[in-house]
């Protein structure tokens, strides 16, 4: 898994404070930003937490480049309608050696993980072959139409892959662009690193809390699994390890890198 902050808001939290001041005070436009210091803006941001409104920060965006994460996980994460995705497409990127995601508990067993390795290398056999059986029939089709061949063998590229897809695994690896708000990543955030989550959107979701908070630290200061700032929501199905995950938030936002 890769994971690169593409672009960000300029200044998102001083964004956020503005939008915050327009709220609260008779600020007019030509004004809004003026006297946002460093304190007042981190005093506005907190405030908004304290008080539960979260509307001002939906005006700051962060853009994401994700690679060697899986079909699987791109079926989770695009559950969170409050952003906007651009995925490397099967229908016209064809997949030659297609790579994929291990799962850590099929890794660590020789056994499991020897099967896994041969299905995905059977998985590919069949997209070839699939593949080069739907383009000797599409190539005769448009030949009998009139294409000119190398035209009709490009056509008929492009028509295979569309139909050979389906015999692609969830593991099979892709790249993502993705943007959001601020008030979709910290909801993001609250379910995904959480450690019922699944393995994979967990740790996506735990590096992208990395790289927005090195940039507004006020802003995703509190973010993390509900446990991080509160109780566990999860109910009976709690993890029972809130002090744990507490300790590793407390770390990582301590640390010299973030």
């Amino acid at each position: 898994m890769k994971v690169k902050l593409l672009a960000h808001t300029p200044e998102p939290e001083k964004l956020v404070a503005a939008a915050a001041k327009n709220c609260y005070s008779s600020t007019d436009v030509d004004s809004v930003l003026d006297g946002l210091t460093a304190e007042k803006t981190e005093n506005f941001v907190h405030m908004l937490a304290e008080i539960g409104h979260e509307s001002p920060i939906e005006h700051v965006s962060f853009t994401f480049a994700i690679e060697g994460v899986s079909r699987s996980l791109l079926a989770q994460i695009t559950r969170h309608r409050m952003a906007s995705f651009s995925v490397q497409s099967q229908r016209y990127v064809r997949e030659h050696g297609f790579e994929y995601v291990v799962p850590p508990e099929i890794d660590k067993i020789p056994a499991a993980r020897e099967q896994f390795i041969r299905a995905m290398e059977e998985d590919q056999r069949t997209y070839e072959a699939l593949t080069a059986a739907l383009m000797e029939g599409y190539v005769e089709e448009l030949l009998a139409q009139g294409v000119p061949e190398k035209q009709a063998r490009s056509q008929a590229e492009k028509h295979a892959i569309e139909d050979a897809r389906y015999v692609l695994p969830n593991a099979c690896t892709t790249r993502i662009v993705m943007t959001a708000n601020a008030r979709s990543l910290r909801n993001f955030f609250r379910l995904r690193c959480c450690n019922r989550a699944q393995w994979e959107i967990r740790a996506l979701a735990e590096e992208m809390y990395r790289l927005v908070y090195a940039v507004a630290p006020t802003l995703f200061g509190r973010c993390g699994p509900a446990c991080v700032d509160g109780a566990c929501t999860e109910g009976k199905m709690t993890c029972g390890r809130a002090a744990e995950v507490r300790a590793h938030y407390q770390q990582l936002r301590a640390s010299e890198k973030y």
